[in-house]
């Protein structure tokens, strides 16, 4: 029987090893490469992968238990989506600060706390784009600044919603669905926020 494989299992019988790359497309937001690379029998293949500068997400959640909601046009799938707020990190700028300036440029709000909840990789097989997880208290109502050319509705929903949303299908942005487990755990005080090593 196969066991259980941990953490600190040594990754050299996994490992691929990258023989060449190769730029195949440059844009202003992605880029996207080719790399040929030996697999761990030796023999060789191709893996061609995105390029992405990483990202924020932000659980704002207000005093009366409800949380700040963004509804957006996502063009690769032709229709609206919605979403926690979030945003693309910008280069040399800590998530943090990121976190803050996409929730108070998108939604108005600004946030007395913003603590660090977790990283995911969501996109594992073709991307090393990778988001960091916020969470927002003690927020207070101001004007959005929107960036040109961004155009979205915010509001706010209780956070069963969310949760209903998720279990209905309405939901289906991988970031806030997994934003709302999380919601989920710290509203009934399973999980809190940890300091980031």
């Amino acid at each position: 029987m196969p066991t259980m494989p941990t953490m600190a299992d040594d990754d050299d019988t996994l490992r691929e090893t990258r023989i060449a790359s190769e730029r195949v497309f440059d844009g202003g937001f992605l880029h996207i490469n080719r790399d040929r690379v030996r697999l761990p029998d030796g023999s060789e293949t191709f893996r061609e992968y995105i390029l992405h500068p990483g990202a924020v997400m932000i659980i704002a959640l207000l005093d009366d238990g409800q949380v700040v909601m963004e509804r957006q046009w996502r063009y690769p799938l032709n229709r609206a989506f919605i979403e926690f707020p979030a945003g693309k990190i910008d280069p040399g700028e800590a998530p943090l600060v990121t976190a803050e300036r996409e929730l108070r440029e998108e939604t108005g709000f600004r946030a007395a706390r913003m603590e660090y909840l977790c990283t995911i990789n969501n996109a594992i097989s073709y991307s090393d784009e990778h988001i960091d997880f916020f969470l927002a208290t003690g927020l207070t109502a101001g004007e959005r600044a929107l960036d040109q050319g961004e155009f979205l509705d915010v509001l706010t929903v209780p956070a069963e919603q969310v949760l209903e949303w998720v279990r209905d299908g309405t939901l289906t942005d991988v970031k806030t669905v997994i934003g709302a487990f999380w919601l989920e755990k710290i509203l009934h005080g399973g999980w809190k926020p940890v300091a980031k090593s």
